[in-house]
């Protein structure tokens, strides 16, 4: 199978001229910057992965030759990979120049079976990710809450090359549902009667309707997976980063809904485990937070509810802001919005937001808990001046918690079993370090010098431990995420190892 050249680039195109003509043009020219972004996103993959059809790869000043199964060469630039800004434009395979992601995997298709699905997502990503850029403004004002902080974050994933895969979106729906296109999605509410909704937590009362719950429903998941079916009007609401977590118009906690949609690698559902098991996390979490002098605090899950299936749930939790004294100015910003900021740019500010992170991340890590802190779940408060105070996590479905680490420190177990419980050294570390120092910190400082920098400004105020010996002298772990999205067979995570960029300071 070969990809017709430009395929979604030429369809988003169509759609865009009949929906939002005002941006064909700005589409056009987002075109070449979007190629070169997933592109990019893509070489990160090939050049850093384990991916079995690739035999060796060869090092020289010029740049980095990948030997591939039955003698074919993959060239391109010497891979940088924290880096975020495009870097890569062309690559050649046996001599052949390639400059869009879908076309290249396309080529490599006698290689990998699930080549040819891969492209395609590629060539979704490519084109969504020039109308996400083509819907901004020349100037827009300073954010003035987290929700509009997380409108900022145009390019998505910082390191995925599905970064703004959305199959099954349509234009219009892009443009009404994306955080990036900052518009005001209206949810629904699908009653379901009580005794056929399991909920935990305390589900709020306005939600509640003689013997029925009532669930918040995404307009796109009403439309495309219920049909409409029994979903009513809802509430107007503020998409995130997640776009399928919102922030209410109104205010208040914020709503986490279904989406049975793949973004980036992973189906949005909710499952009937994360239904069942978030008031015991949530507990447990707060509890925890104590042992944090501060540093730390979780938004707590107020109440989950869902039907016996993912396609219809919800969890409601705190927003981030409650953990900030806006009257003194405080404010709460996703660490994945910081990239490219003042902030970012600033070299001592980053080592001060390593240094609270990292030392954070590893107490819990030592304790027994390692959290899923990519950038869209790790959060900073910021002073009004912009110091880094404390730190914010949300979203409890993803963490990891040994047991064996907890009884250790004399600390209760909580009455949990399932994915969340890991004793294993090695998926502890993965988790942690993959998430927070490949993931969040390395995409804040944008490169790998940078992020040396910062890694060595903030070790001497970490604590001495296995885990922080790990950290700073070992490869760090990191999604395999290109393996992953051609290996549709494996379940769950695979792993990669990147250099440490300590090691070469």
């Amino acid at each position: 199978m070969h990809l017709p050249p430009g395929c979604a680039e030429e369809t988003v195109g169509a759609e865009l001229a009949g929906v939002r003509p005002a941006l064909t043009g700005a589409y056009a020219d987002a075109l070449p910057g979007a190629r070169a972004a997933v592109l990019t996103r893509l070489w990160r993959g090939l050049a850093c992965e384990p991916l079995p059809w690739v035999d060796r790869r060869e090092r020289g000043t010029g740049g980095l030759v990948l030997v591939l199964a039955g003698g074919s060469r993959l060239e391109g630039p010497l891979p940088d990979p924290y880096a975020t800004a495009p870097y890569v434009h062309e690559v050649l395979l046996d001599g052949q120049p390639y400059r869009q992601a879908a076309r290249l995997m396309a080529a490599l298709a006698p290689l990998a079976p699930a080549a040819p699905g891969f492209a395609a997502e590629l060539d979704g990503s490519t084109a969504s990710l020039a109308l996400s850029r083509a819907g901004q403004p020349a100037a827009q004002p300073p954010p003035a809450s987290t929700w509009e902080w997380e409108q900022r974050v145009v390019d998505g994933h910082p390191y995925h090359p599905n970064c703004r895969s959305r199959p099954g979106f349509s234009v219009a729906e892009q443009l009404a549902y994306g955080p990036e296109h900052r518009p005001l999605v209206v949810l629904g509410l699908a009653a379901v009667r009580a005794s056929e909704c399991r909920v935990t937590g305390r589900w709020p009362q306005e939600w509640r309707e003689g013997g029925r719950i009532l669930l918040p429903v995404h307009p796109w998941q009403a439309e495309h997976v219920l049909k409409g079916t029994g979903v009513r009007p809802g509430f107007a609401a503020h998409p995130l980063m997640a776009l399928r977590t919102l922030a209410p118009a109104a205010g208040g906690p914020h709503v986490k809904t279904a989406l049975s949609a793949r973004l980036t690698s992973s189906v949005r559902d909710i499952s009937e485990y994360s239904v069942e098991t978030a008031a015991a996390v949530s507990d447990f979490a707060q509890a925890l937070a104590g042992r944090l002098d501060g540093r730390l605090h979780f938004t707590r899950t107020l109440g989950a509810a869902g039907t016996h299936g993912p396609d219809l749930a919800a969890v409601v939790r705190e927003a981030p802001e409650a953990y900030a004294d806006t009257a003194a100015g405080e404010r709460v910003v996703p660490v994945g919005a910081l990239a490219g900021t003042p902030y970012a740019r600033s070299a001592p500010w980053r080592a001060e937001l390593a240094r609270l992170a990292l030392g954070v991340g590893l107490r819990l890590l030592d304790l027994g808990v390692a959290l899923e802190a990519h950038g869209q779940n790790l959060l900073v408060v910021l002073s009004a001046a912009g110091a880094p105070l404390r730190l914010v996590y949300r979203d409890l479905a993803d963490i990891r918690i040994s047991p064996l680490r907890l009884a250790g420190h004399g600390l209760p177990v909580p009455p949990l079993s399932g994915r969340l419980v890991e004793d294993d050294v090695r998926a502890l570390r993965r988790k942690l370090f993959g998430s927070l120092v490949a993931g969040a910190l390395g995409s804040t400082a944008g490169s790998a010098d940078a992020l040396a920098q910062d890694l060595a400004r903030a070790a001497a105020d970490l604590a001495p431990t296995a885990d922080t010996e790990a950290l700073l002298r070992g490869p760090l772990p990191t999604k395999a995420l290109t393996l992953m999205r051609l290996s549709p067979g494996v379940p769950g995570d695979q792993w990669a190892r990147l250099p440490n960029p300590l090691s070469a300071r």
